[in-house]
C-alpha cells in the first residue's frame, strides 16, 4: 500500500478540505480561482518568495497531513501489508519512525531540467522550491536505501526492482 503525502496535500487543500479555509484566511481570496479551487501557482508564488509565508502554509498543512497519514497507517495496523510512505518532505519535517528511509536521487541539474520540461514552472521557480527543501546531501545522509534516478526509464525500473527487494527484506525483519 502506498500512502502519498502529496496526494493528501491536494485532498486537504481542496475546497471543503481541512486546510483549504485556513489557507484562504491566511493568504486572502486572491489564492482562489474562479471555480473555487486553490490557485496553486498563486500560492507557490507567495510562499516560495517569503520564508514566513512558507512557514505559515507548512504550519497549516503539515499537521493535517500528518494526521491523515497516521489514520491511514492505523487502518493498516492489523494487516500484513507493506506500507510505503511517499513523503517528499520527510527530512524537512523530521518525522520518521519508519523501518527505513528510501531516497530517490538524481543530480540537482537533472531534477531542474525534468521539472521545467514537465511544466508549468520556470527554472527560477523550480530552483526556489529546491532551495526551500532539504539539500541533496541532507536527504542522502538520512537514506537507508538510495534509488538512482539519474538514468533513463529502463535504469529506473531496475532500481525500483532493487528497492522492492530491499523493502521485502525489511518486511521479514
Amino acid at each position: 500500500m502506498v500512502i502519498d503525502a502529496d496526494a493528501i496535500v491536494h485532498e486537504v487543500q481542496a475546497p471543503g478540505g481541512a486546510a483549504f479555509q485556513p489557507i484562504v484566511d491566511r493568504f486572502g481570496p486572491g489564492v482562489v480561482t474562479a471555480d473555487g479551487t486553490l490557485d496553486r501557482p498563486a500560492v507557490a508564488a507567495i510562499v516560495f518568495n517569503d520564508p514566513a509565508a512558507l512557514a505559515d502554509i507548512n504550519a497549516i498543512t503539515h499537521p493535517i497531513v500528518g494526521q491523515v497519514i497516521f489514520d491511514r497507517l492505523a487502518a493498516q495496523a492489523d494487516t500484513d501489508h507493506v506500507v510505503v510512505l511517499d513523503v517528499p518532505l520527510l527530512v524537512e519535517t523530521g518525522r520518521d519512525n519508519t523501518a527505513g528511509v528510501m531516497v530517490v536521487d538524481c543530480p540537482v541539474e537533472v531534477a531542474v531540467a525534468r521539472a521545467v520540461a514537465r511544466g508549468p514552472a520556470s527554472e527560477e521557480d523550480v530552483r526556489k522550491r529546491i532551495a526551500a527543501q532539504a539539500t541533496r546531501e541532507e536527504r542522502l545522509a538520512r537514506a537507508d536505501f538510495v534509488i538512482d534516478n539519474s538514468g533513463d526509464r529502463g535504469h529506473l525500473e531496475a532500481e525500483v526492482d532493487r528497492a522492492w527487494a530491499w523493502i521485502q527484506d525489511l518486511a521479514q525483519q
